[in-house]
């Protein structure tokens, strides 16, 4: 960050969104990568290319329960002429070396189990008698329930061209091939795939490690009593919780009051485990704002280049702002107002895309659309500053949810997108178009 921390002018600018966004992420830089086990690897970006060491499947294999044949062995099958063959055994999926199928003959074969040598194609059960000489059966009998189901003759009704119900080896990815490219986010199928082809441990960009904390002493943990004057601490959930949802491993630090040399401490602490420090209150201009008074110098002693500056940007809500690097390791940290629609909006236009830019993925924004506002009245904005106003997005329109109170958290949780409006906009009528941030 360029004269973080040292710039008394900026105290007196305002700062537009975009100067502030641009700030942030030139100082975020990507984790290194390191190698994790496959489901410590989940959400994380990829590296590099993994290559397919193995076809999948491996080997030929059968995709029904059934017989493994020769094709001239059951050559004009039908119920009225069935062909009779003698089975030779059982081939069950994992077997390592099965039986041989010679003229004549069939293989009672497992679902997954390899295609035996000799045989060409695999005849469902349900088109033989399943060896009980009785006509079609639904399915194959368990063999601890019927084990002379592996010898004695079978009847085939149908016939079967070669290669039926047969999975070929390769027939998912070949040897050599390209599994996943470097950059690939990590999820379920991806990690499936990983495993399929025997990787243990993969190469990625691990998740950031995000601290959260709030200040001020008026803030009680849920779940304990509410004294006169107090108020729950909603925004530590909320910003962990979002967070997580931004794919970081956030930890949640309890309500430090409103004393400097103890945030100080608080912070320095945490340092050992945060890619990201986030604060959330004590930014403003007021004789408790705590967060200003502790962090505005912090290391610019022995720390070159570090520091935290605190800005009044441009937006409503979510004025003061503060962001610089703090410790011997110049981590990030975002310090966001206090009130908990100012915090959380703070969050998805500062923080979020700093944690997927600690991720190393290309796409750090929310996706972003126009829709056709809904409204009872037209939508005014300060002159100068652009909106961001709650929001429920569905089918094209959008409509405002809740009022422009940065205190209103319950309006909040009904909302599924943020309204923009332009700095140059005081006013939207319903039937305008507008820029929508989808959240969801």
């Amino acid at each position: 960050m360029s004269s973080a921390g040292h710039d008394s002018a900026a105290a007196d600018r305002l700062w537009s969104v975009e100067e502030h966004l641009q700030d942030v992420l030139s100082t975020v830089r990507p984790l290194d990568p390191i190698e994790l086990p496959l489901l410590d690897a989940q959400g994380c970006v990829l590296v590099e290319d993994v290559m397919v060491p193995v076809s999948l499947p491996p080997f030929d294999n059968s995709s029904m329960d059934g017989y493994a044949v020769r094709v001239t062995d059951v050559a004009g099958a039908s119920e009225d002429f069935p062909a009779v063959l003698d089975v030779v055994g059982d081939v069950a999926a994992g077997t390592a070396d099965p039986v041989r199928v010679g003229p004549g003959q069939a293989a009672r074969i497992m679902t997954g189990a390899p295609l035996p040598p000799g045989a060409e194609t695999v005849v469902p059960v349900e088109w033989t008698d399943g060896g009980l000489g009785q006509g079609p059966v639904q399915g194959m009998r368990a063999r601890s329930l019927a084990p002379q189901g592996a010898t004695g003759q079978v009847r085939v009704y149908r016939q079967a061209p070669a290669r039926a119900h047969v999975r070929d080896k390769g027939s998912d990815v070949k040897a050599g091939s390209l599994a996943l490219e470097a950059g690939t986010v990590l999820g379920p199928p991806q990690i499936a795939l990983l495993a399929a082809i025997g990787r243990g441990t993969v190469r990625v960009r691990p998740r950031p490690r995000v601290v959260v904390l709030s200040t001020g002493s008026e803030l009680v943990q849920p779940g304990e009593d509410l004294g006169t004057g107090r108020i729950y601490d909603a925004n530590s959930f909320a910003l962990a919780a979002a967070a997580r949802d931004a794919g970081a491993l956030a930890y949640r630090v309890g309500a430090v009051a409103d004393d400097a040399d103890t945030l100080r401490s608080v912070v320095e602490d945490q340092l050992v485990r945060a890619d990201l420090l986030v604060t959330s209150g004590g930014v403003s201009v007021g004789a408790y704002d705590v967060v200003k008074e502790a962090l505005a110098h912090a290391g610019d002693a022995d720390e070159p280049g570090g520091g935290v500056e605190f800005r009044r940007l441009a937006m409503q809500p979510g004025k003061p702002q503060g962001f610089g690097t703090i410790g011997p390791d110049h981590t990030p940290l975002l310090a966001l107002p206090g009130n908990p629609v100012s915090s959380y909006v703070s969050f998805e236009l500062f923080v979020r895309p700093a944690i997927r830019t600690l991720m190393g993925l290309q796409d750090v924004h929310r996706p972003t659309v126009r829709a056709r506002l809904t409204a009872d009245e037209p939508l005014s904005s300060p002159k100068g500053r652009r909106q961001f106003l709650r929001g429920s997005h569905a089918d094209g329109t959008v409509r405002p949810v809740g009022g422009s109170g940065s205190h209103l958290i319950a309006a909040l949780a009904r909302a599924n997108a943020l309204i923009v409006v332009p700095e140059d906009t005081e006013s939207v009528a319903p039937g305008d178009e507008v820029e929508v941030i989808l959240l969801g």
